[in-house]
């Protein structure tokens, strides 16, 4: 008797399985443009011959600022040596506001991370690699605090520097994003000499009228 349930139910299954089965053949016709409908996939590292780069992965437009990140260094790398646009970058002002010390002293790890091994702790160009000349670098780096050729450059050109890379230095763009980089521009302008305030002005002391001088002398 408990069969029967199990039975009946398999017998309407079966029943709804072959009426919404039809002979009835559908024909979609002529399509114009059939890769619409049916897109050729490529894979996303594959090679692609409709690209004249014969990549499917593309760039993002020139410009495009992905959500969160600071506004884009407009200035391109100079094509030869350090020209036009390295000398335009000393227009350019950061774009961050004045650091927090949570800030600062996250741009101080940043800096120790990238750029102690070569600059120094103590940004006196006497990281690791120099060493006090017993190290591997042939030459001194660059004494980023107490020398006036750093001290007095601008951020902009700073930001340049790093971005693009300078002389033996290479480009930190992939090991800090842009923010990062302004960040530890930040840090390095913090511990930097400040140009000495201009003396106040005298005022100077009235000249007296020497015809005056001499009537009182009388």
């Amino acid at each position: 008797m408990r069969k029967l349930p199990i039975i009946s139910l398999l017998l309407v299954a079966m029943a709804v399985i072959v009426l919404s089965c039809s002979d009835v053949k559908r024909n979609r016709g002529k399509v114009y443009m059939p890769d619409m409908a049916d897109s050729r996939a490529y894979e996303t590292y594959s090679a692609n011959p409709i690209f004249a780069d014969g990549q499917t992965n593309r760039e993002p437009v020139s410009g495009t600022v992905k959500r969160g990140e600071l506004l884009p260094f407009h200035l391109a790398k100079d094509k030869v040596g350090d020209t036009a646009n390295y000398f335009a970058s000393k227009l350019v002002k950061s774009p961050l506001a004045a650091l927090s010390a949570d800030d600062l002293k996250e741009s101080e790890r940043l800096y120790l991370i990238n750029c102690a091994i070569c600059h120094g702790p103590k940004l006196d160009g006497n990281g690791p690699l120099w060493k006090n000349g017993d190290g591997p670098f042939p030459s001194k780096p660059a004494q980023l605090a107490g020398d006036a050729r750093y001290d007095n450059m601008p951020e902009g050109q700073m930001f340049y520097s790093v971005t693009y890379g300078k002389n033996l230095m290479g480009s930190y763009a992939s090991q800090l994003d842009r923010k990062q980089r302004w960040m530890v521009i930040a840090y390095i302008k913090s511990k930097q000499a400040k140009p000495a305030a201009a003396a106040p002005a005298v005022a100077a002391a009235p000249v007296k009228d020497s015809a005056a001088v001499k009537m009182a002398a009388k």
